[in-house]
């Protein structure tokens, strides 16, 4: 599955609107997709959205759409 995430670049300032950013991740569920990036990031997460149907369609027109992937750290 493809999940939107919206996220701050970091976890010190205080999120706003204007500073949000957006990727795109494949993962099994929320979870994982949140651990994902948890692991992999400093950022703030906001929002993890599961797109599919119209919605994955119009991310795909419409945005800057690039999944994004994290190689293992461990």
């Amino acid at each position: 599955m493809i999940y939107k995430v919206l996220y701050q670049k970091d976890k010190v300032v205080n999120p706003r609107r204007e500073t949000t950013k957006t990727l795109f991740i494949e993962a099994d569920n929320t979870v994982a997709a949140r651990t994902l990036v948890e692991n992999n990031t400093p950022y703030n997460i906001e929002l993890i959205q599961e797109l599919t149907g119209n919605s994955l369609q119009y991310e795909k027109d419409h945005a800057d759409f690039k999944l994004t992937s994290f190689s293992d750290k461990k």
